[in-house]
């Protein structure tokens, strides 16, 4: 079975980092959403949350990663990866379901 995201090795090991110093407990995971708002009329979410019963989890060494069934329609396919360069530094959501993001990134319309 594929993921609905893929995590790239660069992100995971930011998400295992803050992770192990935030210690959200072991009924929490990282939770990846898509809510409405933004300049493009979606935007993505990340927080630590609890799982809720219909949840997608990808569980990746002791870590789960989740994401609820409205979400997943738009996560398809999305590669979450982390930057560190001279153009700032953050999670970065490569969408190819997106028909249009905005100009800083975080978020998109389909």
């Amino acid at each position: 079975m594929t993921n609905i995201v893929d995590v790239t090795d660069k992100a995971f090991e930011q998400i295992k980092t803050i992770y192990n110093q935030e210690n959200p407990g072991m009924d929490k995971g990282l939770r990846l959403a898509v809510v409405g708002g933004g300049c493009s009329g979606l935007q993505y979410k990340i927080e630590f949350s609890e799982l809720k019963e219909k949840d997608n989890i990808i569980d990746r060494e002791g870590i789960r990663i989740i994401i609820d069934p409205k979400s997943s329609i738009y996560l398809k396919g999305v590669v979450l990866d982390f930057k560190d360069g001279l153009n700032g530094k953050g999670f970065v959501f490569e969408n190819p379901n997106a028909s249009n993001t905005c100009g800083c990134g975080e978020s998109f319309s389909v």
